[in-house]
């Protein structure tokens, strides 16, 4: 298959990994981006606010067919969302509050060209057994998930040894619904 060459306008390590396995041709360019958005906007919403507006900053990058690809990932718990910790406290609190329950990571894409736009949700449930506070302690020193929404990676200790159920593509809970990716890439070929 032949896609337009993609500009990932995301530094996440997982999102290039994910791109990488799929087959995908692209190349990182990125710009700071203020990951804010609407007090009242509901939170399913917010991935893809946030990915349209990353992609939004990127768009200048884009010469001839490529097309940009930015993403956002939120854990969402009673409607609560749980985005990167601060620190060390904030990710115990995080992890504390998903122990032994039921979460939602939504990622948000949006692919822009020079003449077409696509916004899409991947949404995957992830079933937490409990976690001690030992374990918590043990995750958070030894993988420092403080780049990770909701203070976790599904790749890393916790997704391997805590998460019991998963609804959903486990690609889109490491940070990229790269179906849909592929699927919505279909529609920006020439």
């Amino acid at each position: 298959m032949k896609f337009p060459k993609i500009i990932l306008a995301s530094k996440s390590p997982r999102r290039s990994q994910l791109l990488e396995q799929a087959g995908f041709e692209f190349d990182i360019k990125t710009m700071e981006v203020e990951e804010n958005y609407p007090a009242d906007l509901k939170p399913q919403l917010v991935p893809e606010f946030l990915a349209k507006k990353k992609a939004m900053a990127s768009r200048h990058f884009i010469e001839n067919d490529e097309v940009i690809l930015a993403a956002d990932s939120i854990v969402i718990l009673d409607d609560v969302i749980f985005e990167k910790p601060k620190d060390r406290d904030d990710a115990i609190r995080i992890l504390k509050c998903l122990s032994g329950n039921k979460h939602q990571v939504i990622t948000g894409v949006c692919l822009l060209s020079k003449s077409k736009e696509l916004c899409f949700s991947g949404l995957s449930e992830v079933y937490f057994d409990e976690l001690t506070e030992a374990e918590i302690e043990f995750y958070i020193d030894e993988y420092k998930p403080f780049d990770k929404a909701g203070s976790y990676g599904v790749q890393e200790w916790i997704g391997l040894c805590k998460i019991r159920k998963i609804e959903g593509t486990y690609a889109n809970i490491m940070g990229l619904p790269v179906d849909l990716v592929y699927k919505e890439m279909l529609k920006m070929r020439p």
